[in-house]
């Protein structure tokens, strides 16, 4: 049921992380998997090497109840009525072989693998992606605030032992004295931990429908984050 292999045909996509649950293969062995929701999912526009410097495809996903007024022009432009409510770019790469320009209809797309986009276009999970497709998860990680070098960085701590009362849980030293004189850049030390983008590579996809996708393994972010998909020969 679950193929290791590389897909052939690019995809892309955006969804919201809906739930974190577990399933079982052909074999019986218990697999975790992570539920996305990809429904709205439309082509906003797109963005072409000759105009722009590099190819890209924007997509937006998701409903509000209002957009800015920056959006809403976006949205006419490209003939969408659903008020979308995140924006995203996706670089592609023009080969001719996987990915290539077309024209109909005297207007300009992309034809990736067996589908053709056009701005306004609507992507469905089952169009894009099938099972055993091998993918890269990107989302913003949960914000975990001001941690120590213990829980941000995985140290060791001090002796629990030996005479010491409060450096259980301390960095240590972190530089020399005289030479160079100075905490060197990038030292691992105390900070903020997470909310930043993260992505999970080497994702496997296990079921595809009209309106969701699931994954196997689990993805950064909390329930409700906005999440980009996309295959790995991208």
């Amino acid at each position: 049921m679950f193929l290791n292999i590389y897909t052939i045909m690019p995809g892309f996509i955006l969804g919201e992380k809906k739930q974190q649950s577990q399933m079982f293969d052909a074999k019986g062995t218990m697999i975790p998997v992570t539920v996305l929701h990809t429904a709205p999912c439309f082509v906003v526009g797109i963005k072409w090497n000759e105009t722009d410097g590099y190819t890209a495809v924007q997509l937006g996903y998701g409903q509000t109840k209002k957009n800015q007024k920056p959006t809403q022009g976006t949205l006419q432009k490209a003939g969408i009525k659903i008020p979308l409510h995140f924006l995203r770019e996706i670089r592609v790469t023009i080969d001719d072989k996987n990915i290539k320009i077309i024209e109909k209809d005297k207007k300009k797309g992309l034809q990736i693998g067996e589908y053709e986009l056009f701005v306004g276009t609507e992507i469905k999970p089952e169009m894009v992606f099938k099972p055993g497709d091998v993918i890269d998860v990107s989302g913003i990680s949960k914000g975990k605030g001001f941690q120590g070098v213990v829980k941000r960085h995985g140290f060791a701590g001090g002796p629990k032992t030996h005479g010491q009362s409060d450096r259980l849980r301390a960095p240590g030293a972190i530089g020399a004295g005289t030479t160079p004189g100075r905490v060197l850049k990038g030292m691992r030390m105390a900070g903020r931990q997470g909310n930043m983008r993260t992505t999970i590579q080497n994702l496997e996809v296990v079921q595809t429908n009209k309106s969701g996708l699931t994954i196997k393994g689990l993805i950064p972010g909390a329930i409700g984050g906005l999440i980009e998909v996309r295959t790995k020969n991208l």
